[in-house]
């Protein structure tokens, strides 16, 4: 078959041929792949940077996809454990993490919006059970997974949410999508116009959903903290990725002074079976139109080309094999 192949963790991956792959458990089987997102987790798979890396090549990068069955079928899949990636013409599918879609489903859309949606679905649902009428603010909201994540703590019944970015353009956009105030994450290099900004939209909410980390997280803790009207009520921070960085300097007196607990969501401290099991309801609302994505099209036979694409934070290239 001919699939997106990884030779190097220094190059992006080249369309060339490889190794079909085979079922060999009883749950698996052997679909077309009609759809595959290039999303940042397959990005740091292809380069080895991932923290699940285990620096094996040549490999096939590729997590997710939407794949027809020989019976005319149409899933959503989560690639089994050390299976061949879903970037290629077909992929091993385990029935045990899939989801039968709708015939009218757009498997561009879902490709590309599931495993964004996916991070803060999860983080929501699995990691803190969010409870109706709290409120949430989203570190990161102007990329493809914090657009998402604005969308989907209002449908889970998030009274109000705040969405915190850098573009000032792209977060006014993000009222459209249920935000109830927006705050620009400033590059000033004392923090305290941003801290200012922070304490007085966010000063009262109940979780942070950070994909950022780095230098905006070191400004936002304090700013939140000092800013909560009763520093006893929980405040939950949920960390999802590290666009601006890999750590934090976060002093002790923090934990001390308020009730913030930090918490990860992800691979490892999520099991599997709990992600799963969050799939049916994700899909629904992305099949009917309730979380808004938009999805780039590019014909697998250019991977090359699309590794090296600029799209807008909101897009999301899918590799399609039409």
């Amino acid at each position: 078959m001919y699939a997106a192949v990884v030779r190097s963790f220094d190059a992006p991956p080249r369309f060339e041929t490889f190794q079909t792959p085979s079922p060999q458990g009883e749950h698996e089987i052997l679909v077309d792949v009609v759809a595959a997102g290039l999303h940042p987790r397959v990005r740091s798979s292809a380069d080895g940077s991932h923290y699940t890396s285990d620096g094996a090549l040549p490999m096939v990068p590729g997590i997710d996809a939407v794949g027809r069955t020989g019976d005319g079928e149409l899933l959503y899949f989560v690639a089994p454990d050390g299976a061949v990636g879903t970037m290629a013409e077909k992929a091993v599918v385990d029935r045990r993490r899939a989801i039968t879609l709708p015939a009218d489903t757009d498997p561009l859309a879902v490709a590309a919006a599931m495993n964004p949606g996916m991070s803060s679905w999860v983080a929501l649902r699995s990691r803190l059970n969010l409870q109706p009428g709290v409120g949430v603010l989203v570190m990161g909201a102007t990329g493809n997974a914090g657009r998402l994540a604005v969308q989907i703590a209002k449908l889970l019944g998030a009274d109000r949410v705040v969405g915190a970015g850098r573009s000032h353009e792209r977060l006014q956009l993000l009222k459209d999508l249920g935000a109830d105030a927006v705050v620009p994450l400033n590059s000033d290099s004392d923090g305290d116009e941003t801290a200012t900004a922070l304490g007085r939209e966010a000063g009262d909410i109940d979780v942070v959903i950070d994909y950022l980390w780095g230098r905006p997280t070191e400004q936002a803790v304090p700013a939140l903290l000092k800013a909560r009207t009763d520093r006893s009520k929980a405040l939950h921070w949920v960390q999802i990725g590290s666009m601006a960085g890999q750590e934090i300097n976060l002093p002790s007196a923090f934990l001390r002074a308020g009730n913030l607990n930090l918490l990860g969501s992800g691979q490892g401290s999520v099991g599997t079976h709990a992600i799963l099991a969050e799939l049916p309801a994700l899909a629904h609302e992305i099949s009917t139109g309730a979380l808004t994505g938009e999805s780039v099209a590019v014909p697998l036979r250019q991977v090359d080309e699309a590794w090296g694409m600029h799209v807008s934070p909101s897009q999301r290239i899918v590799l399609t094999n039409d």
